[in-house]
């Protein structure tokens, strides 16, 4: 393994170069990433779906929840305010809350710096100004623990470290956009005390750390100061999981051990992702952030294995993960909200937390940097437009915690249930999730593109302009025309380019056989290989226009055979986004549990301007059949059909029209 002081020995803080934006991982230094991030703002979403929802998000989603966590219901600024003793109260929330604060802090920077709303930086600066009040003299900061007066870092179970690690990326961003330091100093001075306490890894504090946000925070507080001791203490939080015994912390007890929060197995040597799916991704993400700085060969190789793991043997259609809100391992530890059995993927009990779904994309935006390869970005894409955006009502002000993939009226008591429910709600009271997606919507458009060793990769499609820098640092600017998800051409203008050669990597997702690309009306003759980035390189010219299509058919999708849950069953897919159908567009009482797709029905794809906000619903025949019994065996008897026409409207967009039963698969009468 490489040691840190042998990459960087210097310790020192670099100067804060004012309005110096990178990215929002920011790449552009790590010696082992093959692809590194555009500069946040580079990029702006300009007209079409993306649009839209960032349209949205600037004008509902974030000053609708900023009145929410700075008002009285969701309580995060109150917490801060008592905290700093300038108001009287109680902690309210669940102890992660002050990181959900961050979150939302960082989803307005995103907007600051598309919009350049002096308002929106005004307000940042009194909130900093607040939570600066709250810290304490030796950088220690958690308004719960400080509030209740708990012993600081005596319990991993109040996240202490899940706040530490939004906090410092909330304030990395906040520098790189806006230049200033007001946020980065109390980032830093808290990141000073884990240092002192956590580096000389004293055996109480070994097992620390529930959900380890902080080894992404870490590494970024690195790249934004060059201070070595950060990525040094990333690396630690690291190395210290899997190599204890549970006599080093007598207060890591119940379910917060073993596989729950990957502790069982240390990293390098895991095969299988477990646990609690958010700790377990956000984990295996902070790992990619050291593993970009290091080098390490085994960590990389941990992480191949484990990302294999997620998205061929426990990953969702729509890109979800976390099949079971309750379960257990492989080895038998008791986990929660997390990872079952390979190939174990219930419908109507699927969890699949927000959070998950969103961590699923930031660990596969991660591995796209560091390697490069299209399939990562395939992932990213899935989880947007499928498992991300259901968490949120086309509105933009109720959510969804979990995601199942079918619901049916009664089958399950919703009432005991702390985060699972029937319909989006207009508050959360755990509320990890929802500023969590609003955050990954406000900087959609900066994984829109990376940038190559001699040019620029298209990982998302949608119409935009792009006006950056390659490595070389010379100018490029692109503009992208496209109707994308609901139509599959794409059309890329070259604005601004050098003189010389340079490549565009052009995504072709894994869905788009026979996809086809032509550069000024010439066709290019070489297949293009779904799965992969098609590479054009030439000496470009300004005006230069590249028109990419990528066939969009109806498509049925099955399965492995041995997901038992959906055998004999089939979604149905366009594009990048998956479908479901639900009760409003069938007959009244009509159950889910009795609609089958006919396998020649005639799907067919028609854009619906006034349905749902605007989108593109698919046509076609569906078969209800008539069942008179609910015992739980019966004898077959041959069925009786009704055949009925129907839509089915992308899963994101479920459960707008009043509370429904959805399903994504259905079973199939081949004909």
């Amino acid at each position: 393994m490489r040691s840190i002081n042998a990459i960087v020995t210097c310790l020192i803080l670099a100067s804060f170069a004012q309005g110096q934006t990178k990215g929002i991982i920011d790449y552009s230094d790590s010696p082992h990433s093959r692809f590194h991030g555009i500069n946040i703002g580079d990029c702006r979403w300009t007209d079409g779906f993306w649009a839209e929802k960032f349209a949205s998000c600037e004008e509902t989603m974030v000053p609708h929840m900023g009145e929410i966590l700075k008002g009285d219901t969701g309580h995060a600024l109150n917490n801060f305010k008592i905290a700093a003793g300038t108001q009287k109260g109680t902690h309210k929330g669940f102890s992660w809350h002050d990181g959900d604060f961050y979150k939302w802090m960082e989803a307005s920077v995103y907007l600051y710096a598309i919009n350049q709303n002096e308002d929106l930086l005004s307000e940042l600066d009194q909130l900093i100004e607040i939570i600066a009040s709250a810290q304490e003299p030796d950088g220690y900061l958690h308004t719960q623990i400080q509030i209740e007066e708990i012993p600081h870092f005596s319990n991993r179970r109040f996240h202490e470290m899940y706040n530490c690690g939004h906090l410092y990326t909330a304030a990395c961003i906040h520098h790189r956009v806006t230049g200033k330091t007001n946020f980065l100093k109390i980032a830093t001075k808290n990141a000073d005390l884990l240092y002192r306490l956590f580096q000389p890894r004293p055996k109480q504090l070994s097992r620390f750390g529930f959900n380890q946000t902080q080894i992404m925070g870490l590494a970024e507080l690195y790249r934004t100061t060059k201070d070595a001791r950060y990525l040094e203490l990333a690396e630690i939080f690291i190395n210290n999981r899997g190599n204890q015994r549970d006599s080093d912390h007598p207060t890591v007890t119940g379910e917060s051990t073993g596989d729950m929060v990957q502790e069982r197995v240390p990293l390098r040597k895991e095969t299988e992702a477990v646990g609690h799916a958010v700790l377990a991704l956000y984990f295996y993400a902070g790992a990619a952030d050291v593993y970009a700085e290091t080098g390490e060969q085994a960590l990389l190789n941990a992480l191949d294995r484990l990302w294999s793991n997620v998205v061929d043997k426990k990953m969702y259609l729509t890109g979800a993960v976390g099949q079971a809100h309750y379960g257990i391992s492989s080895r038998r530890d008791r986990i929660s909200e997390g990872f079952v059995g390979e190939y174990v993927m219930p419908n109507s009990s699927a969890y699949n937390e927000t959070c998950a779904n969103i961590c699923n994309a930031m660990f596969s935006y991660r591995m796209l940097n560091i390697k490069g390869e299209s399939k990562y970005a395939d992932v990213m894409e899935r989880v947007l437009f499928n498992s991300a955006l259901s968490g949120i009502s086309i509105s933009g002000t109720h959510y969804f915690y979990s995601n199942p993939l079918r619901l049916v009226n009664g089958a399950r008591d919703y009432s005991k249930m702390n985060t699972e429910s029937p319909h989006r709600k207009p508050y959360l009271k755990c509320f990890c999730c929802p500023p969590n997606l609003v955050r990954t919507i406000a900087k959609s458009s900066a994984w829109a593109y990376s940038l190559s060793e001699n040019g620029v990769a298209v990982n998302l499609y949608g119409g935009n302009s792009l006006s950056t820098q390659l490595r070389d640092q010379t100018a490029i600017q692109l503009t992208q025309q496209t109707s994308y998800p609901w139509d599959g051409k794409v059309t890329i203008t070259i604005e601004r380019c050098k003189d010389t050669a340079f490549d565009i990597h052009l995504r072709i997702p894994d869905w788009a056989e026979g996809s086809e690309v032509s550069v000024n009306g010439q066709k290019r003759n070489r297949e293009l290989v779904p799965g992969r980035y098609a590479t054009i390189n030439r000496q470009w010219a300004l005006g230069d226009v590249i028109e990419l299509n990528m066939p969009m058919p109806v498509r049925l999708v099955e399965g492995h055979p041995r997901i038992e849950e959906t055998r004999n069953q089939v979604a149905i897919a366009r594009g990048p986004v998956v479908y479901c159908i639900e009760s409003p567009d069938l007959p009244e009482e009509t159950s889910i549990l009795d609609v089958y797709l006919p396998s020649n029905s005639n799907l067919t794809a028609e854009f619906h301007p006034d349905l749902l906000g605007g989108l593109t619903a698919i046509e076609g025949t569906i078969a209800i059949r008539d069942r008179s019994t609910a015992t739980m065996y019966q004898t077959v008897k041959q069925p009786t059909w009704t055949m009925q026409h129907t839509t089915f409207v992308p899963y994101f967009a479920w459960c707008n029209r009043g509370e429904c039963e959805m399903t994504v698969f259905l079973p199939v009468i081949w004909q």
